[in-house]
Order: structure tokens, then C-alpha cells, then sequence
């Protein structure tokens, strides 16, 4: 029976999540870097932990190549994520990602070969709605939106995949080889965005002495432990009320950045009105699933 001590638990989890976005913001080195450096931590840190409990790192030749491809989107997801933040501030980064579990709701049944029901449809227009109430009225941030969405996506394209594959794999050894595709594909990235995009056409390689401390915060603090303690979440709690918890996420990062960069992170009536609207539809979709359901 689950325990007030595991639902402070979760929400510290959630928040932790939520830091994520602040987090990005207080590291010095561009977000490519921040992410090649990230996903290597991680991976290097899930290695560590499975040797540490002898489990076995084990997988198929097929599963190898199909865990690293989504990894290579996993990679995707955190450079468009914190490049939000970058562009514009970790507000419009947080909400352009909320809109991850209605793209879930809609991949999931696509991938499953069903019909999307009426509801997700409705939601999606909720949330369109609320995306062009912020795109109106002199938004500042249209690219960091649009990104904030692109990491929305790709975060319920990986989890839907991850769905089918954890029936047969265990989470840890999804996440380290997942860990590994995300740095791969960074690597295979840092070549045309040092031509591209890097300031004077240079990488930034080399992080500041408090860079690192955030780094080894964002890979084993908000990814290793978060996830981990998630999983053994889920012998006491039910999967619903996790991933309603989970759908916080943007009000707590949105709730620390105005904390930790005050004027900075205010925004005019429009970005909150759309805001509204957005995680209206968030935090509603997984209670109305669960009554039509029902009737």
C-alpha cells in the first residue's frame, strides 16, 4: 500500500524533471555540447550501475540497432528541448514540451493500428487553441515554442516505442543502449552544427568547473535516479495517477524558473491565457480517458 513517503516521493521526481529546463539555462556551454555531454554521463552511469548489481547488458543484434536508432531520438528531443530554452526562456520551452501526452495520444493508437478516439481529437484542438492565443498578440518566442514542441514530440515518439519494447527488455538495458544512440547521434551531429551553427565556427568542448556539477545533475540526478526510482514507483502506485503526476512537470519548472530568473522569465497575459488552455487539456485527458472508458 502505497504511503505518503511515495507520493512526496514522485512529486520530487517530477519536480526534479521540471528543473530540467532551469538547469540547461545555468550551464555555460551551448546546448549541443550540453547534450553530448549529458547523454555520455548517462550512459556511462547506467553501465556503471549494471555492472555494480551484476545484471546482464545483453541484447539481441536487432534490438541493439533498434535501441540506438531510438536513442538517435532521444537525442533529438533533448537538443530541441534545451534549445528552446536557449532561444527563448525555460517558460516556453516547458510548454511547448506539455504537449507531449496528447502527441502520445495520438502516435499510440497509430502505432497500435487503431483509430484515434474523439477525445484526443478534441484535446488537440484544445491545445492548438492554446498555442494560437501565444502565437498571437506579438509573441516574442515563435522559435522556441516551435521547438519546445518538436521536443513534445519526439518525447511521446520514444515512449511509445519504449512501450512495446520494455515487455521484453528491461528498462535499465533500455535506457543504457538508448543513452548510447543519444550520444552517437550527438557526435554524428557536432561535424554539421560546428559548420553551421556554432559561434566562430567552434566547439565548446570544455565546461566551466560549475558546468559540471549541473551536467552530473541533469544525467544521474533527473535521468539515472528519477527514472529508476520511477520504475520501483510503480509497485505502489498506479500507472494513472503517475503519469497525471508527470503532467506537473511544466507548472513546476515554469514555477522555479520565475524563482531562480524572476524578470526574466515573465511573459505577457497571451502566454499564460494559452498556457491555461494547453495544460487544461493536459491534465484533463487522462480523467476523461478513464471516464469514457467507463461508459
Amino acid at each position: 500500500m502505497a504511503t505518503l513517503t511515495d507520493y512526496l516521493k514522485l512529486h520530487f521526481i517530477v519536480l526534479l524533471w521540471g528543473f530540467t529546463a532551469v538547469a540547461g539555462l545555468l550551464i555555460s556551454i551551448p546546448a549541443t555540447e550540453m547534450v553530448f555531454y549529458r547523454t555520455l554521463l548517462a550512459a556511462f552511469g547506467m553501465m556503471v550501475w549494471l555492472a555494480w548489481r551484476r545484471e546482464s547488458m545483453r541484447v539481441s543484434r536487432k534490438d541493439f540497432f533498434y535501441l540506438l536508432g531510438i536513442g538517435c531520438i532521444v537525442g533529438i528531443h533533448w537538443l530541441t528541448f534545451f534549445a528552446s530554452a536557449r532561444v527563448s526562456n525555460a517558460s516556453v520551452s516547458l510548454v511547448g514540451f506539455a504537449t507531449n501526452s496528447l502527441w502520445a495520444a495520438i502516435l499510440e493508437p497509430l502505432a497500435g493500428r487503431q483509430r484515434i478516439k474523439r477525445l484526443e481529437l478534441l484535446l488537440g484542438l484544445v491545445v492548438l487553441a492554446g498555442l494560437y492565443i501565444i502565437f498571437s498578440f506579438n509573441f516574442r518566442y515563435p522559435l522556441g515554442l516551435a521547438l519546445g514542441i518538436v521536443s513534445g514530440f519526439t518525447a511521446a515518439a520514444f515512449s511509445v516505442m519504449n512501450a512495446r519494447l520494455v515487455r521484453r527488455i528491461s528498462p535499465e538495458r533500455i535506457t543504457l543502449y538508448e543513452m548510447w544512440g543519444a550520444w552517437l547521434a550527438i557526435v554524428l551531429f557536432l561535424p554539421f552544427y560546428q559548420q553551421l551553427w556554432a559561434a566562430n565556427y567552434q566547439l565548446r568542448l570544455v565546461p566551466a568547473l560549475h558546468d559540471w556539477f549541473y551536467l552530473i545533475f541533469l544525467a544521474w540526478g533527473c535521468s539515472l535516479y528519477a527514472y529508476s526510482a520511477a520504475i520501483h514507483l510503480m509497485k505502489k502506485l498506479s500507472v494513472f495517477y503517475i503519469q497525471l503526476a508527470l503532467n506537473l512537470e511544466p507548472v513546476y519548472g515554469i514555477i522555479l524558473a520565475l524563482l531562480i530568473f524572476g524578470e526574466k522569465e515573465k511573459m505577457g497575459w497571451n502566454f499564460y491565457l494559452g498556457t491555461v488552455f494547453i495544460a487544461s487539456a493536459v491534465l484533463l485527458y487522462p480523467y476523461l480517458r478513464r471516464a469514457t472508458s467507463r461508459s
